[in-house]
C-alpha cells in the first residue's frame, strides 16, 4: 500500500495543500495524475465547489481531479481510480457518507491492490481503525466509527495540547488519555498540523518538521521526522 496521511490542509497560513505539494508529488506516479476527490466531508462548501479547490490546488502537478459525487456509480469509480484522495471536514459525515454510498470497502480494496491514497484532517483519521479519536462534533449518527483500516492503529489529526489562558477544559492529551483508559489495547497517533504519515508498503515514516506523538495507555512518547515506524504496522 501506498499512502500520505496530512494532518490538515494548511500550515498556518499557508495557501491550501501548498505545503503538501511535494508529499503528494513524491507519491504519485507520472501515471497516477488523475485523482479520484472524496468531498463527502464538507458540510458548508458544497461538494462541487469543494472539488473545485482540491483541484485548483493540485493543478501545479499536473493533477486531474474529479469528484466521486459526479460519476454515475461511485463503487465503479473507485475501483477504476489511478489515485484517491478523501479531503477534511467533518469526519462523522464523511463516514456516513463513505457507508451510505458503500464504497468505504472498495477504496479499502483498491489501496491494499495498490492504488495510492491521500487523504488530510478527516481523510487521515478515517484512514485509521476508527474514527473514535477525532476532533470533530457527531453532528450526524454514522452507522459504524469503523475506518478504513489503512494502518492498524488510531489517528488524531491537528494534534496540539495549547491551551487558551483562562480556558478550563480538557487538552486534547486529556482526551485521548481517557479514549486509552477505556480502550488500552489501542494505540494513537497523534499529527501536530504541518506533518504527515508516509505509507509505502512495510515502511511507515513521520514527515515534516513539527515532530508527532506515540500515545499508548499510560506512555506518550515525543517522535521527530523521519521517525520510523514500521513497527506499529
Amino acid at each position: 500500500m501506498r499512502a500520505l496521511l496530512l494532518s490538515a490542509s494548511r500550515v498556518g497560513d499557508t495557501p491550501y495543500l501548498v505545503h503538501a505539494l511535494p508529499f503528494i508529488d513524491a507519491l504519485l506516479k507520472s501515471t497516477e495524475r488523475e485523482l479520484l476527490f472524496v468531498p463527502y466531508a464538507g458540510v458548508t462548501i458544497s461538494w462541487d465547489d469543494y472539488t473545485g479547490k482540491v483541484a485548483e490546488a493540485l493543478a501545479p502537478l499536473g493533477i486531474t481531479v474529479t469528484g466521486i459525487h459526479s460519476t454515475d456509480d461511485p463503487i465503479k469509480a473507485v475501483r477504476q481510480a489511478k489515485a484517491i484522495a478523501v479531503g477534511g471536514g467533518n469526519t462523522f459525515r464523511l463516514v456516513t457518507e463513505l457507508y451510505g454510498q458503500q464504497v468505504l470497502g472498495a477504496i479499502k480494496e483498491q489501496v491494499q491492490g495498490g492504488t495510492p491514497y491521500i487523504g488530510w484532517s478527516a481523510g487521515s483519521n478515517v484512514a485509521g481503525k476508527s474514527v473514535r479519536t477525532t476532533n470533530d462534533m457527531p453532528i450526524v449518527y454514522p452507522p459504524s466509527f469503523d475506518g478504513i483500516n489503512l494502518v492498524p492503529f488510531q489517528i488524531n489529526p491537528h494534534f496540539t495540547d495549547y491551551v487558551q489562558p483562562g480556558h478550563n477544559g480538557e487538552t486534547r492529551s486529556d482526551r485521548l488519555n481517557e479514549f486509552l483508559t477505556l480502550n488500552p489495547q489501542e494505540r494513537v497517533v497523534c499529527l501536530p498540523e504541518g506533518t504527515a504519515l508516509s505509507l509505502d508498503g512495510n515502511k511507515l515514516t513521520l514527515l515534516g518538521d513539527k515532530g508527532g506523538y506515540l500515545m499508548r495507555f499510560g506512555n506518550t512518547q515525543r517522535i521527530e521526522e523521519g521517525c520510523d515506524l514500521s513497527h506499529w504496522l
